[in-house]
């Protein structure tokens, strides 16, 4: 009986390791799906309600699609955005460096902008070059699209 015990043992343990494994693989196939496209971009993301605290950082891959950035969590099995940014009407209302408590859940050398589109308040954290690259996309709007770009630091 004793035997057979450990052999169940290991056998569950094997399932597990295996399941562990499998799931590494379905996200780094995701995440390598996303990025092989181009256009992508690494940058955490929170939404800020019109009142309460702000919910939780969740690291994501931002990917620009025309006047467009889906957000997806990196974490995660959908192949749909969790979050869809619209560059038309887009506001950007504050720039910041995090704070003592946030540096901790961030990529390295982040900077936070908070975005408004419509009702959907967001803060994005991403690196320098990321941000550069994500205020070009905004300023690369096609003539007519109202932009604002309001940045405080």
């Amino acid at each position: 009986m004793g035997g057979q015990l450990a052999v169940d043992a290991g056998v569950a343990l094997a399932a597990v390791v295996l399941l562990v494994a499998l799931v590494f693989v379905v996200v780094s196939v995701r995440r390598w799906l996303f990025v092989r496209g181009g256009g992508t971009v690494e940058c955490s993301l929170r939404v800020i309600p019109g009142e309460g605290a702000p919910g939780p950082w969740r690291l994501g891959i931002g990917r620009y699609r025309g006047d467009v950035l889906h957000w997806h969590r990196v974490f995660g099995f959908r192949t749909r955005p969790r979050q869809v940014i619209h560059r038309r009407g887009l506001v950007v209302s504050n720039r910041r460096e995090p704070e003592a408590g946030e540096a901790d859940g961030l990529l390295p050398d982040a900077s936070i902008i908070e975005v408004r589109d419509g009702d959907l308040t967001v803060e994005l954290a991403m690196s320098a070059s990321a941000l550069t690259g994500f205020l070009a996309w905004l300023e690369a709007a096609p003539p007519g699209f109202p932009v604002d770009i309001h940045q405080s630091e």
